[in-house]
């Protein structure tokens, strides 16, 4: 499973996803967190569609969005996201 996190520069409520996400990274074994900047990653972004920043998007194994955040998601909230993407 992977976290994407998008981000831009500046922006105050992505450091609060981040602490999120590593929280995450702790405690789901195999938790693949990739951080991408909306300005260096325009084409990534674009793709997916985002809009704001933060923007978290949860994939499972075989690449398929099983959750999608703008804003900060609560632990939770990412939580009951990676057990989709089991």
């Amino acid at each position: 499973m992977q976290f994407t996190l998008f981000t831009s520069a500046f922006c105050g409520p992505c450091m609060a996803t981040r602490a999120v996400l590593a929280e995450v990274s702790r405690l789901v074994p195999g938790a693949a967190v990739v951080e991408k900047d909306v300005v260096r990653y325009e084409a990534d972004a674009e793709a997916a569609g985002i809009r704001s920043t933060p923007t978290v998007i949860v994939t499972d194994a075989r690449g398929a969005e099983v959750f999608r955040a703008e804003g900060v998601p609560t632990l939770n909230q990412v939580l009951v996201a990676a057990a989709r993407a089991l």
